[in-house]
């Protein structure tokens, strides 16, 4: 799903595009298109090869915060990309998001150190999360509303065909020139992205600098940096889970208080003292909002979840490279487009989104329940196609939960609503990815110290065996056969255990849309 704030949603809405020639157009369309691809490139490119630029530091147990560090950074910046357009203009935000996730890439190409690759990571989800919100501001600057969603649809096109080939063309990147240099590509792609901007996007006119103090109130920034925080907060008991004993009296009574404290704080920020609040609070108050918030919640952590741990089990079991263990990927991304596409007609069609949602989360239940069934380290080609039904249920919900959303909320409160679906997306893969990992990982350390000491080994080795297996995918090459199949029948037993958690999350959102109330499609 893609991201956005009220305020640009409102922006988006009642927008006075003025005249443009079509060759105008469409130079602004063919830069968003450039970047919009080239984003998702990257982002199936990590799916693809996280396990092994992870190994390579010997930190496989942090490979998430590959993902959860672009996203978290994207939760905090994305509300301000379109209060600060309207300030500074738009092709000034857009040159400076594509500048941001160049950097990224390029600290990321040549990291030195995990934590370096993460920071890369934080400075490319800082500009990742204008292109939507500025692409879609764009657009409607330039052309009327009715003509918007024909363009807006090139670019969702080029974003789906950057996620489809990212993982196999990235992975074999990675295999042949190395993953560092899969990510320095992109750097001058971005330039070129930049130079574009600067010789085909209109001018806007900025406000008055006296006016701009006023503007900037507008801008959440306090409200950004408590959410983030926030969202930090709910990840803390995933990262202490992996320290030893990390689990003592204050760490418990820390990682209760922190999220508790943050959320207070972040809901006092909101109600009193934002302009233009980050999140629509008001909302909240509609029970079947909430509903639709949560099954849009629960699906993305589910299935994002799965595509982090899609990758690594192909890896481990098979040994395969970075680019098939992408192109395994790519059933899914077709899932999720046919799935948004059937929706849309169904909908349109019968007028029912409710039935449409129940069927989505099932269809995705199916997914992770056969993954969870059959995917026991002998996985052939139709086995690895479990994947599709993943990515079609989560297509079918993007698409039903903003009708659901559309159809319920009064219409004075649509915009905030809207905005508040997108917040949610993020959490949800950050959650999930980093709950998945952190569930697939303990369970698949505790284990393989339970079948070495089977085998009689002491706890020495034991302890040394887990610690090597845990930070690096390379040491199932390095070890002796015997042990070696261990680490692989530990990953297995491990991953299962994520699949649990993608069929929880689905489950819970099967029951959240047969409580949700049906309301009539205006025509």
């Amino acid at each position: 799903m893609e991201e956005g704030t009220t305020g640009d949603l409102n922006a988006a809405t009642n927008a006075k595009p003025g005249r443009h020639s079509s060759l105008a157009v469409v130079r602004v369309v063919l830069v968003l298109v450039l970047g919009a691809f080239t984003a998702n490139v990257d982002g199936s490119l990590v799916l693809a090869t996280h396990p092994a630029i992870a190994s390579e530091f010997n930190a496989l147990s942090s490979s998430s915060w590959l993902f959860v560090a672009y996203n978290l950074a994207g939760a905090a910046t994305q509300a301000m990309y379109g209060k600060l357009s309207d300030i500074y203009g738009r092709r000034l935000l857009l040159v400076i998001a594509y500048a941001l996730f160049a950097v990224g890439c390029a600290i990321v190409g040549a990291g030195r150190s995990m934590g370096e690759v993460i920071v890369g990571r934080v400075v490319s989800g800082c500009g990742g999360s204008a292109l939507n919100v500025l692409g879609i501001l764009l657009i409607t600057d330039l052309v009327p509303l009715r003509e918007a969603a024909s363009w807006q649809a090139s670019i969702n096109l080029a974003a789906t065909a950057g996620r489809s080939l990212g993982g196999p063309v990235g992975g074999w990147l990675a295999d042949t020139v190395g993953w560092r240099w899969s990510f320095m590509g992109q750097v001058p792609v971005f330039c070129l992205a930049i130079l574009l901007c600067l010789a085909w996007l209109p001018r806007q006119q900025q406000i008055d600098s006296k006016e701009k103090p006023r503007g900037l109130a507008r801008v959440d920034f306090l409200g950004a940096g408590l959410l983030a925080l926030f969202i930090l907060a709910l990840l803390l008991p995933f990262e202490l889970s992996s320290l030893p004993g990390g689990w003592s009296g204050p760490t418990i009574a820390a990682v209760i208080a922190a999220p508790i404290l943050l959320g207070a704080l972040f809901v006092l920020a909101e109600k009193r003292w934002a302009v233009e609040p980050i999140f629509p609070l008001e909302v909240l108050h509609n029970r079947d909002v909430v509903l639709a918030y949560l099954v849009t919640l629960l699906q993305a952590m589910a299935q994002l979840g799965l595509l982090f741990s899609v990758p690594l089990y192909f890896q481990v079991t098979q040994r395969v490279s970075n680019k098939v263990a992408g192109a395994y990927l790519i059933p899914a991304v077709v899932g999720n487009a046919i799935g948004a596409l059937v929706a849309g007609i169904v909908i349109k069609r019968t007028g029912r989104y409710r039935q449409v949602l129940i069927l989505a989360t099932a269809v995705s239940s199916v997914s992770y329940l056969l993954m969870l069934l059959r995917w026991h380290g002998q996985t052939n080609v139709w086995e690895s196609l479990y994947i599709f039904p993943g990515g079609l249920g989560t297509g079918m919900v993007q698409t039903a939960t903003f009708v659901a959303i559309q159809a319920t909320i009064d219409p004075a409160h649509k915009a905030a609503a809207m905005s508040g679906i997108f917040l949610v997306v993020t959490v949800g893969v950050i959650m999930g990815m980093a709950g998945v990992s952190a569930v697939t990982l303990q369970t698949m350390a505790g284990r393989l110290a339970a079948l070495l000491r089977l085998r009689g080994i002491d706890e020495v080795a034991v302890s040394k065996i887990v610690e090597s297996a845990t930070s690096s995918i390379e040491y199932i090459d390095d070890a002796p056969p015997d042990i070696a199949a261990l680490v692989v029948e530990a990953y297995v037993y491990g991953l299962a255990a994520g699949h649990v958690v993608s069929l929880f999350g689905a489950a819970l959102a099967v029951v959240c849309c047969f409580i949700l109330r049906e309301h009539e499609l205006r025509r």
